[in-house]
């Protein structure tokens, strides 16, 4: 189990449907930490894919076009250090699932951008805020430095 300040092996990422919050924080990872960390996301409930995701994400030279949303019992894997829950219900979902696991849960208190109103760009600056606050609480928790290339 890692604790806190360790950084963690594998890692997943839990939000309500898996296709905003959790999807952003696992490419996140997976950029900053590649062959590092072991990271997967899920949500509580089944979503569909965000376009607005994809945008943002792309802007920071990530793709998550490939990303499908999926629930807790879709995951085909368990044995996570860590698991950061980004929304209420995903929190109590992963409390209620690791009772009896020597696994660590951690709540990121994070807004939901889908609700969001206004112009485009106004919408999109809400994915963007969020995607920055991941970036930001990645990179702290997991205790990333840059590497020497750059």
């Amino acid at each position: 189990m890692a604790g806190p300040g360790t950084r963690p092996t594998a890692v997943l990422f839990a939000c309500g449907m898996n296709a905003v919050r959790s999807p952003m924080a696992a490419a996140i990872t997976r950029h900053l930490f590649a062959n590092r960390i072991y990271v997967r996301s899920a949500g509580v409930r089944q979503g569909e894919r965000d376009p607005f995701v994809d945008a943002v994400m792309a802007e920071i030279g990530m793709d998550t076009s490939a990303h499908q949303p999926k629930t807790f019992e879709d995951l085909d894997e368990s044995g996570f250090d860590l698991i950061i829950t980004l929304a209420p219900e995903a929190h109590h979902r992963a409390l209620e699932l690791t009772r009896t696991e020597a696994v660590e849960v951690e709540y990121w208190p994070t807004i939901d951008p889908t609700v969001a109103t206004g112009s485009r760009e106004q919408i999109l600056n809400a994915y963007r805020q969020v995607r920055d606050q991941l970036m930001a609480r990645i990179k702290k928790r997991l205790a990333w430095t840059p590497s020497p290339s750059g």
